[in-house]
């Protein structure tokens, strides 16, 4: 089965950066895709940010362009979203997720594989 484990997520105050990096040893089917999604406490999943392990097509929340780079390590067989410009409402547990369907790519109900998640806070 494939395994998703994020990793990066810390503490920073307002205006830092942040490089999350989500592992997916022994994925390496060729139609599909990793996003990195964010949840707060009593919120919805908010799609972030995805790439496509196929072409490297990427796709942002309007809520992070210019701010947030997601990119692809083949080497080292992991997606990372570095995350500059940080703000409070950047705070939450983030998750990649992985996709085998080309389904619209901000729908958690898309997805088929999760990570446990790593904690981002942004405060002063």
């Amino acid at each position: 089965q494939v395994q998703l484990v994020e990793s990066g997520g810390g503490m920073v105050q307002p205006g830092g950066s942040l490089r999350l990096s989500c592992a997916a040893p022994g994925f390496t089917m060729p139609y599909y895709s990793i996003t990195w999604f964010r949840q707060a406490p009593v919120t919805e999943r908010e799609g972030v940010s995805c790439i496509s392990i196929l072409d490297e097509s990427t796709y942002y929340a309007d809520s992070v362009k210019r701010r947030f780079t997601i990119s692809r390590d083949n080497r080292k067989n992991t997606v990372n979203l570095q995350m500059n410009s940080l703000k409070p409402e950047d705070t939450a547990t983030y998750y990649c997720a992985a996709r085998l369907n080309h389904s619209i790519w901000y729908v958690p109900a898309n997805y088929d594989y999760w990570g446990k998640g790593t904690q981002v806070t942004v405060s002063s």
